[in-house]
């Protein structure tokens, strides 16, 4: 396994959950790094990415404001803050690794994939 998400759970509408993912050297590299989710029934969709410096970010219109993602090189994990969930919130976060160093809201743009965590936000 190369991306390992945790950090997953129950929460209460508005409340907030950090989401890891922990990688190897191997798969992040000079690489953007990306979040997307999948709710049961629904394509998967695109939630976050950030480039491989960490300067530059892109979110998915339904998360701005309330989710920030962030990297440590150093420690080759990129992280998800979720702040003011909501129940449609709810799905399988998945983290991936991609093919270059921008922050890509294009799922082909990546090439690993972890194996995802799960989100429930109830109402």
């Amino acid at each position: 396994v190369q991306l390992q998400a945790s950090g997953g759970g129950l929460v209460q509408a508005g409340g907030s959950l950090r989401l890891s993912c922990a990688a190897s050297r191997r798969t992040t590299g000079n690489n953007g790094m990306g979040w997307f989710r999948q709710a049961p029934g629904k394509e998967r969709e695109f939630v976050a990415a950030i480039s491989w410096r960490g300067g530059d970010t892109s979110y998915a219109d339904s998360v701005k404001g309330r989710f920030t993602i962030s990297r440590d090189n150093a420690k080759n994990t990129v992280y998800l803050q979720m702040n003011s969930l909501k129940p449609e919130d709810t799905a399988v976060y998945y983290c991936a690794s991609a093919l270059g160093g921008s922050a890509s809201a294009n799922a082909r743009s990546y090439r690993y994939w972890g194996q995802g965590t799960q989100v429930t936000v109830s109402s």
